[in-house]
């Protein structure tokens, strides 16, 4: 049986280690604010803002939240951000995804100083990665290389498969894992012979949004399995893109849903907001 990659307990050991630096930066007055801005009344995204608050207050970030009517004009969303970027008590912007039609998320992720941009969505931030340039990353995968890093479990000289190509997860995981040398195939829908594909990971990360999509055929033995997905089955049950029971007894590690890459990708949010106060006060 696979060992369990428990991301509840490394990432409560992040927050405390953020609750550490947050309290020093301070004792040097140094602001650790983070501004989060949500538009409209999308109930999963309320439920996201209310865990970030939490997170803050356990970590002792300041936490200002900032939320707009559905109906907010593209030009109201970019004058309060560039208030937000001149704001020296914040050291870091998150905008809520996704946003209502009416508004050009790339046009609001582009208008946030990339030293406060503590989601890594900004193409400057991007581009550090392409560069292997020090920047703020994005959460999900950059808590990812952490689990792996806490596990021992090495990506040099392996083969690692990212299913999924999204600018949130897949591009920058691939390139996380090439920098830490492995040898990177990355898999999407339109990827003949998928199954093939996966069977070929030492290392393989599944972020595609379709319930336990991952059979445990589609695995090699040994394998790490890095579950990104957060679904419902048909029970309404939630549950990840891989089949957790039939794929666990063929990995060598594996994460759960929940309990795996969910809590990383938000104390990876508070390690980021202490990283862009600490670059901003130098």
């Amino acid at each position: 049986m696979a060992t369990i990659i428990d991301g509840k307990a490394l990432a409560a050991k992040i927050r405390r280690q953020a609750k550490e630096e947050a309290a020093a930066l301070r004792a040097q007055g140094v602001e650790t604010g983070l501004a989060v801005v949500l538009v409209g009344d999308d109930p999963a995204s309320q439920t996201y803002v209310r865990a970030k608050h939490r997170d803050c207050e356990e970590c002792g970030i300041t936490s200002f939240d900032y939320t707009l009517p559905a109906d907010t004009s593209q030009d109201e969303l970019l004058a309060l951000i560039a208030r937000l970027n001149a704001d020296t008590a914040v050291a870091g912007i998150l905008v809520q995804m996704p946003l209502p039609a009416h508004l050009d998320a790339e046009r609001v992720i582009a208008a946030i100083d990339p030293a406060k941009d503590v989601d890594g969505f900004h193409p400057m931030n991007l581009g550090k990665l392409v560069r292997g340039l020090p920047g703020l990353r994005p959460c999900t995968p950059a808590g990812i290389m952490r689990m792996l890093e806490e596990y021992g479990i090495d990506p040099r000289g392996k083969r690692a498969v990212m299913v999924g190509r999204s600018s949130i997860v897949g591009k920058p995981m691939s390139l996380m894992l090439l920098a830490a040398d492995a040898t990177i195939t990355i898999a999407h829908s339109s990827t003949a012979e998928l199954e093939e594909a996966c069977r070929e990971a030492d290392i393989l990360v599944v972020a595609t949004g379709r319930a336990r999509m991952v059979r445990g055929s589609w695995v090699k033995p040994g394998a790490v399995v890095i579950d990104v997905g957060m679904d419902r089955d048909e029970n309404g049950k939630l549950c990840g893109d891989v089949a957790f029971d039939e794929v666990a007894p063929v990995a060598s590690a594996i994460t759960p849903v929940p309990g795996g890459v969910g809590p990383m990708t938000r104390a990876m949010l508070m390690e980021n907001v202490v990283f862009a106060a600490r670059s901003q006060a130098r």
